[in-house]
């Protein structure tokens, strides 16, 4: 999956000043133990990209709730690695 967080930026700056944004990040990655973390500007806001392997879709509802409660905007999009496109691609060729 693709975790996109979008963080407000009043909320933000203020979890910034008072240590609370490194602490709940480290805590929240901790949890979801991404394979790649990558952090940007993006639309004038504080964003990261989270590329993590859930173990099924309702593990979303207690791993995002940290995000929410720091007034984030989150995304989650299903992606695949290349081994996974193969298998998907192998499916279509089979049925056909």
């Amino acid at each position: 999956m693709l975790i996109r967080i979008k963080f407000d930026t009043e909320t933000a700056n203020r979890l910034i000043a008072d240590g609370t944004m490194q602490k709940s990040l480290q805590g929240f990655m901790s949890t979801i133990r991404p394979e790649a973390a990558y952090f940007s500007p993006t639309d004038g806001r504080r964003c990261a990209y989270l590329f993590a392997d859930l173990p099924e879709e309702a593990a979303l509802v207690p791993m995002m709730e940290p995000l929410w409660e720091l007034n984030a905007e989150v995304s989650v999009t299903p992606c695949m690695n290349a081994e996974d496109l193969a298998t998907g691609l192998g499916r279509i060729s089979d049925s056909g």
